[in-house]
């Protein structure tokens, strides 16, 4: 392969680049497996890199051992709020988070939050909820038990005001360095007024690291000029991404049309109703603006295929399809829905690793919606077959920033048929990221003449090619299909390390 600047100038044999490229730079990779690089379709970057530098409790095995390692960081930071990712009860002996009196007893006075490991809900400390006077009140609140809902969004913004500037721009630099040497070079971010508020968005947004930040916005309006206003305020993509339509399924936050297997008097929580969903669609498609939601649950996916009928119904399907409308997660859907959403020009921004942590008989999915439920979700095949386009991503910090592991888990699915091929995951890890933003010139995200020079460099245990009639051949080697023979990729296989993260032609890393 020969880069001239920014762009693949020209691939071939060896011999025939070397003359007629006598002059260039000869870099030999030495076996090195090259491909296009990815794009995480669902991050947050601040938050991914407040857990790489900061307390991970996605290790704890126990309530016990949780609050010990809480302790332990506690004892190490002292004078400073602890802040915590990853908890998850769900996969714990008794299955009980801790209470508040918990916290109190290791923390004393100091404020902590500590979201579980679906940032849906958290566990706070006295000396952080009293800092918030009006809690009692909000939606969600439990004096002893994680804090869900408006109680969450409310606590989470005053424990997040108590970081300071310096730890924030490390944990950001920390994100974007971890995202470069995981060989992936752009990455959507989920942003958002209950996330990380517009200051922290801004700030990502100024950097200059080389990975490129693809940003949108979630935040609710009624009307074209409203989308207007905020998208000048934010220079966001679109107003998609976390605009939460509901919450999430080990938080009991989903939103269902039944109740959940573990907790019968619960549906989840819906923090928007149809006709906020329908007047948010109906604005950003007025305006011309990519629009979308956060939906996990099957009522939250319905009100939302609902409400895009009524507007595709009002303005019609092109005036819809045209803004690349796109769903986060869409763990819950029926084929009639996928369907409709194909039909409507409608992206999924979808995270195969849910499925690796949660899915299966004994998994987190099946505790919460009863076995037979609980196999039903992410559906990557049903949502490929009915021609939406997919998008992976991994919404870090909830799961690792590691893409051949979310390539893996979308062709390891746990229900046999709901995987997609080799190629289609891979695919969708590069080129439908790229897509899922509006960038459509049919080059980037692949390795050809013309494109932009965007790969990574693997060092690989061993590549899985077949001939053409082989009965266990798992993608296309068809060099139409602009997709390279690719690693092994079964469960017990080693992920590819990545040597070398190269943007528009700079390095990025190694």
């Amino acid at each position: 392969m020969a880069v001239r600047g920014e762009v693949v100038a020209w691939l071939g044999s060896d011999e025939v680049g070397r003359r007629q490229f006598p002059d260039a730079e000869v870099v030999d990779l030495d076996g090195g497996f090259v491909a296009p690089a990815f794009v995480d379709s669902h991050i947050h970057v601040t938050a991914t890199g407040l857990t790489l530098s900061g307390l991970d409790l996605r290790r704890a095995s126990s309530r016990a051992h949780c609050l010990q390692l809480i302790a332990d960081y506690a004892e190490a930071h002292p004078g400073q709020p602890v802040w915590g990712h990853g908890w998850d009860e769900s996969t714990w002996p008794d299955h009980t988070p801790p209470s508040t009196a918990d916290l109190d007893a290791v923390l004393g006075a100091r404020p902590a939050y500590l979201a579980r490991i679906d940032v849906h809900s958290a566990l706070a400390s006295t000396g952080l909820r009293s800092r918030a006077p009006d809690l009692p009140a909000a939606p969600g609140f439990t004096a002893q038990r994680p804090l869900t809902g408006d109680a969450h969004h409310r606590v989470r913004a005053v424990a997040r005001d108590l970081l300071t500037g310096p730890q924030l721009a490390e944990a950001r630099s920390a994100a974007l360095r971890a995202i470069a040497a995981s060989g992936t070079v752009a990455v959507h971010e989920c942003a958002g007024p209950e996330i990380g508020g517009l200051d922290d968005w801004r700030q990502l947004r100024e950097l200059d690291h080389g990975v490129e930040v693809i940003g949108y916005w979630g935040q609710a309006v009624s009307s074209a000029e409203e989308v207007r206003t905020l998208m000048a305020e934010t220079g966001a993509r679109g107003l998609a991404g976390d605009l939460f339509v509901d919450g999430a399924l080990g938080s009991h936050t989903a939103w269902l049309h039944e109740p959940y297997a573990d907790a019968p008097d619960c549906r989840g929580t819906a923090y928007l109703d149809a006709d906020m969903i329908e007047a948010h669609l109906r604005a950003c498609t007025q305006a011309r603006v990519t629009a979308g939601f956060h939906v996990i649950g099957d009522a939250a996916v319905s009100a939302t295929v609902d409400a895009l009928g009524r507007v595709v119904a009002d303005l019609g399907v092109p005036a819809v399809a045209r803004c690349g409308h796109r769903l986060e997660h869409v763990e819950m859907v029926t084929a009639d829905q996928a369907a409709k959403l194909g039909a409507w020009g409608v992206l999924a921004s979808v995270q195969p690793n849910f499925d690796a942590l949660w899915g299966g008989s004994n998994g987190m999915y099946a505790e919460r919606l009863g076995a037979h439920r609980g196999s039903q979700l992410n559906p990557l095949a049903l949502l490929a077959s009915q021609g939406v386009p997919l998008a992976l991503g991994s919404d870090a910090p909830v799961t690792g920033i590691d893409p051949w592991a979310s390539v893996r888990a979308a062709v390891n699915h746990h229900t046999p048929g709901s995987g997609v091929s080799v190629r289609a995951a891979f695919a969708a890890a590069t080129r439908g990221g790229w897509r899922a933003c509006g960038v459509r010139d049919g080059d980037i995200g692949a390795l050809v003449p013309g494109a932009p020079a965007s790969y990574a460099v693997w060092d690989v245990e061993e590549l899985d090619v077949h001939a053409p009639d082989d009965s266990v051949q798992r993608w296309s080697t068809d060099p139409r299909s602009r997709v390279p023979a690719l690693p092994r990729l079964d469960p017990a296989d080693e992920l590819p390390r990545c040597r070398r993260t190269v943007h528009r032609g700079a390095v990025l890393y190694g």
